[in-house]
């Protein structure tokens, strides 16, 4: 994959900035505070903090290999907050609303400057690399069984997002169907250590429940 041209880079920080623009973007333009906030878990859930500001200063020096790299970047914005705000909450909702505006910027730059838009290079190798076996892929699915709604539908949404070709969606898309086989390793991955994190926090609730019931 040859390197982005200057042009294609100022399209991408031109796209970006026009997210960054929008009044509802407002609490996705910096960091989130999160002392300031009192929200003490979020780091525990959000492994890979990331803000609009963030990305285009990371494009400004450069630091992505690939447009694609940059646009995951973007995407962890919306995922992030998704994956900590509760399924049906404004957070979550303005997060969904502003991917969906997001995707369709970025599918349109890809089409304008006929881009590939998977990322290359060492990502991919990473991926080769880390074939996910069929024991992987049962395991992951016997955990999806133990986690709560509201964290599955949060999986759920993130997949859609990051790859849409594994849920198969039925006329009214009220339910649909998570093919473990259809999502890309990176994905698969991501989704594998966001179960992991759920799980850990469940079982901590139970500690502190069962502390508290010895304790009377």
């Amino acid at each position: 994959m040859s390197a982005p041209t200057d042009a294609q880079w100022s399209a991408m920080t031109k796209a970006i900035q026009s997210m960054f623009q929008r009044a509802e973007a407002e609490p996705f333009r910096t960091p989130v505070d999160w002392k300031a906030l009192g929200l003490y878990d979020y780091p525990q859930i959000i492994k890979k903090p990331m803000d609009l500001a963030t990305v285009k200063k990371n494009i400004a020096d450069r630091k992505y290999p690939s447009l694609p790299h940059a646009a995951e970047d973007v995407r962890l914005v919306w995922t992030n907050c998704m994956s900590y705000n509760a399924d049906g909450s404004d957070f979550f909702l303005l997060a969904k609303n502003l991917s969906k505006r997001w995707e369709e910027k970025y599918s349109k730059l890809v089409a304008d400057y006929n881009l590939d838009a998977n990322m290359g290079g060492a990502f991919d190798e990473a991926n080769a690399a880390s074939k996910i076996s069929l024991s992987d892929k049962r395991e992951f699915a016997k955990t999806l069984y133990k986690i709560s709604k509201e964290d599955l539908g949060k999986i759920l949404v993130e997949v859609d997002t990051k790859c849409p070709q594994a849920l198969t969606k039925n006329a009214g898309e009220d339910e649909c169907e998570l093919n473990i086989d259809k999502l890309s390793p990176a994905v698969f991955q991501e989704m594998r250590q966001f179960v992991a994190t759920c799980l850990d926090k469940g079982r901590g609730s139970k500690k502190k429940t069962a502390k508290r019931k010895s304790a009377g």
